[in-house]
């Protein structure tokens, strides 16, 4: 099977690396979800661990066959693109998530997915999700470095992020020029209170785009210079984007909810 370039394809085929995948959480009896399941290489391996239901979301008519034939009656093949998809009316129980994702669309599902938990309802209980290690560098990093950003911020909202292993260009095929990093997402316990997440989307657009530069004409783009504000959450407005930790943008969305309310 021939991988299509424009729907980012880059099949999984190292057994060692599959093995490891499927042994990250104990998915006998779950419900499991698998996003762009390719040649089924992953598939097979999570089959062999007797899932409770299985879901495979594929776009590709020629996979979509290819699926059908190999796996016959033995999972649930929905034909459509992930990102017109949801996800959290598939299952009354929540779900395990694997995903080699697209690397030209992962950001866009992950965020899909982040922006679309409004209340305090998980639709999954845990995310198994394989990046570009340039993102995953960006979903794990810390504030006051190079590689925090919005995507660390939005993911780390909700979600507590761990980082499984970095995976070779060799371990697929075709083979991609870049490294690939497997993460593991959880939902968190305890968390800050947003109204709406896009809420906190358009505070930390606003805020790193321009990254470079103090926070002060951001700050007054959005709250007029409303010192208080800055008192309040005690703000220093000289400091630029990635200065601020992940707390700070969240009070910083609740601050503008309670402005536009």
């Amino acid at each position: 099977m021939k991988a299509k370039k424009s729907l980012g394809q880059n099949f999984l085929i190292d057994k060692n690396i599959i093995k490891k995948i499927t042994n990250i959480i104990n998915i006998e009896n779950k419900i499991i979800l698998e996003i762009g399941p390719g040649t089924g290489n992953l598939t097979s391996e999570i089959l062999k661990r007797k899932p409770k239901k299985f879901y495979v979301i594929e776009k590709d008519n020629n996979l979509v066959s290819l699926l059908s034939n190999k796996f016959q009656k033995n999972l649930s093949i929905i034909h459509k693109d992930v990102l017109k998809f949801d996800e959290k009316f598939l299952s009354p129980e929540k779900i395990i998530v694997f995903g080699n994702l697209p690397y030209n669309i992962s950001t866009e599902i992950l965020c899909k997915w982040i922006l679309n938990l409004k209340d305090e309802f998980f639709w999954f209980e845990s995310l198994i999700l394989m990046f570009q290690k340039e993102v995953a560098d960006r979903i794990i990093s810390k504030f006051n470095s190079k590689n925090y950003g919005r995507l660390s911020i939005l993911a780390n909202w909700k979600l507590n992020v761990k980082k499984i292993c970095d995976i070779k260009p060799e371990c697929f095929f075709p083979k991609p020029k870049v490294q690939s990093t497997l993460l593991f997402f959880s939902p968190k316990t305890s968390y800050f209170r947003i109204k709406d997440p896009k809420n906190l989307e358009k505070i930390t657009r606003i805020f790193f785009n321009q990254r470079r530069k103090m926070i002060k004409k951001p700050f007054n783009q959005i709250f007029k210079g409303n010192i208080e504000i800055c008192n309040k959450i005690n703000l220093n407005l000289e400091l630029r984007p990635q200065n601020l930790n992940f707390e700070t943008y969240y009070k910083l969305t609740k601050e503008f909810e309670n402005l536009i309310s």
